[in-house]
C-alpha cells in the first residue's frame, strides 16, 4: 500500500500534479497506472480533447474546468513516461512550447510588421519551415504535417487549406453535382451522403479517408511538376 500523501495547497497546482502523478507511476505506486505506456494510452487524450468540445459547446464552465484538467493530465502522465526514459520532462515540455511561441510571433515578440491574419499564417509556416532545415523532420512539402489520425472530414479540410494557401489548388479539385450549396443545404447533403453510404454498407469515414489520399498524391505530384 503506497502511503497518503498530503496536498501542499501553497505551492503551483502544475508542481503538485506532476508529483501525484510521480508517486501513482512509482513501485508503490497504483497498479493500472504503472502498466501503462505512451503506446497504451495515446488515444485517451483524443478522447478528452472531444470531451473538452462537448463542455465548450455546451457552454458549461464546470465542465470545461473537469476536462481541461483531464488533458491536462495526459500531458503530464506523458512528460512522466518520457521522464522516466530520460528522454525529456514537463519543464523542458513547457520551456520549448514557450520558446516556439515567442519564436513564432515576432510580430508581438520582435520586430516583424505582420499585421493581418494572412500574413501571420505566411510567416508562422516560413518559420516553422526554417525551423525543420536540415533535421531529420525537415518538410520536403507544404503539404506535410497534417496529423495520420485526424477525422476524415478534418483531415480533408486541412489538406484542402494547405492546399489553397499555397496555390496548389486554385481551383475545386472534385466537380460537384451542385455547384453552390448554404450551409443547410450543404448540411442536409453531408448527412445524406453519410446516409446512402451505411445503407450501402460503407464506411463515410473510409470512403472520404481513402479519397483524400488519392487528392494528397496528386497534389504531391502536382507541386513536384510545378518545383521544376
Amino acid at each position: 500500500m503506497g502511503t497518503k500523501r498530503k496536498i501542499n495547497k501553497k505551492k503551483p497546482a502544475i508542481n503538485d500534479l506532476i508529483e501525484v502523478m510521480a508517486q501513482l507511476r512509482a513501485p508503490n505506486g497504483c497498479p493500472w497506472d504503472r502498466e501503462q505506456d505512451h503506446k497504451s494510452i495515446r488515444f485517451h487524450a483524443v478522447e478528452e480533447v472531444y470531451e473538452l468540445i462537448d463542455a465548450i459547446e455546451m457552454e458549461d464552465d464546470h465542465e470545461m474546468l473537469e476536462e481541461c484538467g483531464d488533458l491536462l493530465l495526459q500531458v503530464v502522465f506523458h512528460c512522466q513516461l518520457a521522464e522516466e526514459r530520460k528522454a525529456f520532462d514537463f519543464e523542458k515540455a513547457a520551456r520549448t512550447i514557450t520558446d516556439k511561441l515567442i519564436r513564432r510571433h515576432p510580430h508581438v515578440f520582435s520586430n516583424s510588421d505582420a499585421d493581418n491574419v494572412d500574413a501571420v499564417w505566411a510567416q508562422w509556416e516560413k518559420i516553422k519551415r526554417e525551423e525543420k532545415e536540415g533535421t531529420q523532420h525537415e518538410r520536403s512539402s507544404v503539404l506535410d504535417g497534417i496529423p495520420r489520425h485526424l477525422p476524415a472530414l478534418q483531415r480533408a479540410e486541412k489538406l484542402l487549406k494547405k492546399a489553397r494557401k499555397s496555390g496548389l489548388a486554385d481551383k475545386p479539385l472534385v466537380k460537384t453535382t451542385k455547384q453552390r450549396y448554404t450551409k443547410q443545404t450543404l448540411s442536409k447533403e453531408l448527412f445524406a451522403l453519410a446516409e446512402y453510404a451505411q445503407n450501402k454498407g460503407w464506411q463515410p469515414e473510409a470512403l472520404l479517408r481513402a479519397e483524400t489520399k488519392k487528392q494528397e498524391k496528386e497534389l504531391r505530384k502536382k507541386e513536384s511538376r510545378l518545383a521544376k
